[in-house]
């Protein structure tokens, strides 16, 4: 009786030992990842160059037509448009004043902003201004726009919301010169001196002056009290632009005046920001294509495979009459184009939990979208769609393409030398071997052994890398645009160096 009296009195065991313990690793994991950084730097600067060239080039083609598009010739009149913006309370500026010179203005700073964007010039206020832009235009021609001026839309609302400009941009750009400038500038009897408590505690130094970005905040500050005061803003817009400025406003004291805590807490809740828009991007890719594939199912021509034969024979979207022609003669390509766009549509937003099966997906959706842009016509729909699929590109892959565009045509044949052991292979020189995408065994050899007879070298294969050295270096240096330096990466251990040829193996006497 005492024993069964002792054993009752004993807590429960848990039934599930271990799994309160992994679920808090998992959600401290979690919590680290999307407060420690921004997230996607690459996927977002390539939606950014695409969003933005799609909609540059879509302005540029337009020019001559402008008036008749969206300006006081517009078939669409300012009356019909100011009582459908009563109804929907849209935004737009262009219904602000009726006048030409007013629109003129506004047409120009939309391709100014869409131009800016591009080349990541002061990228948060770009992205404000190509949001106003493009919200501008398309509310005041709701019919004169496509399923790609709608994607242009949605994105334009989400970029202002993410750090689009830390990598591939003018403002990366000047902040790594910036902070080159100040290691140069840096007193080495300093570096060498052990860290500062304050510094280590996480302080930092009080960055310079922004001349520029503080007039161009001024200007806008400016015009957005000039538009409140007239009157020009309804109560839901006017709250989202003042907030704009007000965030951007404390976010310059800080970093101007407060470099330690309070920066640190700003730069996580700008990571969540940019996070949250990330993952709203991505989901609302994934339901496009869900819905567009799944409303098709319930079509009795997608049913059948000749959906795609009656677009082939509309005059509309035949740009290349032989060609939609041939394509539409052939019956089983046309079934065959028809049952694997509605497959591909429907079974994408599944395939984002196996990585490869969503690359093959992504790379079959942008070869579509590219043949819709040649057979049917619709270049900016397709380039719409191309960049928001691009927030799925695989970051290994981005970081190569970035590598090979940016790489001088003879720095890869100035860093190669021939080895007699290598038969005539071109091999890179010591320590810089070739870009990898990571897919597998790189078949780069190693450089061989001074002195070792060509017929018994032996070529070994290195460790597959995800990214070329330099990439990496790139990848982990402070690449931002005024969000903060991220930190160094750390050192490569010896015998990952040794493996590499970095640094030449001691031979025994």
């Amino acid at each position: 009786m005492s024993a069964s009296h002792g054993h009752a009195g004993r807590p429960p065991e848990n039934p599930l030992p271990g799994a309160a313990a992994a679920l808090d690793r998992a959600v401290s994991r979690g919590l680290a990842a999307v407060t420690g950084g921004a997230l996607g730097r690459y996927q977002s600067a390539v939606v950014r160059i695409g969003m933005a060239s799609t909609w540059l080039l879509f302005l540029l083609r337009e020019f001559p037509h402008r008036d008749q598009l969206y300006g006081p010739g517009s078939a669409w009149g300012p009356d019909l448009a100011k009582s459908l913006i009563a109804g929907n309370h849209a935004f737009t500026v262009l219904l602000w004043n009726d006048g030409r010179g007013w629109f003129e203005l506004c047409y120009a700073l939309a391709v100014a902003a869409s131009a800016t964007l591009l080349l990541g010039w002061r990228t948060r206020t770009s992205a404000l201004m190509f949001m106003i832009g493009v919200l501008s235009l398309q509310n005041r021609s709701v019919f004169m726009g496509d399923g790609g001026d709608n994607v242009v839309h949605i994105m334009a609302i989400y970029l202002a919301f993410t750090r689009c400009g830390q990598v591939w941009s003018l403002d990366s750009r000047r902040a790594r010169r910036r902070a080159e400038a100040s290691a140069a500038a840096a007193d080495p009897a300093d570096l060498a001196a052990p860290a500062d408590p304050a510094h280590a505690s996480g302080a930092a130094v009080a960055e310079p002056a922004d001349p520029v970005g503080i007039a161009l905040w001024v200007v806008l500050g400016g015009a957005l009290v000039a538009a409140t005061l007239a009157g020009r803003l309804s109560t839901g817009w006017g709250l989202v632009f003042w907030g704009c400025l007000a965030g951007q406003l404390l976010w310059w004291a800080v970093r101007r005046y407060a470099p330690g805590e309070p920066r640190t807490v700003m730069d996580i809740m700008g990571n969540v920001v940019h996070n949250g828009a990330m993952l709203v991007l991505a989901a609302e890719v994934c339901l496009v294509y869900s819905t567009a594939g799944w409303y098709k199912i319930q079509g009795s021509r997608w049913q059948d495979g000749t959906a795609l034969y009656y677009p082939l024979h509309l005059d509309d979207f035949t740009p290349w009459p032989a060609l939609s022609h041939a394509l539409a003669g052939n019956g089983v390509l046309v079934m065959i184009i028809s049952y694997g766009t509605v497959i591909v549509q429907v079974a994408f937003p599944f395939t984002l939990f196996n990585r490869r099966v969503k690359n093959v997906l992504l790379v079959g959706m942008m070869l579509e979208h590219a043949s819709i842009a040649v057979v049917l016509g619709l270049p900016f729909f397709s380039l719409a769609m191309i960049a928001a699929d691009a927030v799925f590109l695989p970051t290994g892959f981005l970081l190569w393409l970035g590598w090979r565009l940016t790489s001088r045509p003879g720095r890869g044949a100035e860093a190669r030398a021939r080895s007699p052991g290598c038969r005539g292979r071109a091999r890179p020189a010591t320590g810089q071997p070739g870009p990898s995408l990571g897919l597998g065994r790189s078949s780069t050899p190693f450089p061989a052994r001074p002195g070792t007879p060509p017929s018994t070298r032996r070529t070994a294969r290195r460790r597959p890398a995800r990214h070329p050295p330099d990439l990496r270096a790139s990848a982990a240096s402070a690449e931002v645009s005024g969000h903060g330096a991220r930190s160094a990466p750390a050192p490569r251990p010896l015998r990952t160096l040794l493996r590499a040829g970095a640094v030449p193996r001691r031979r025994a006497p």
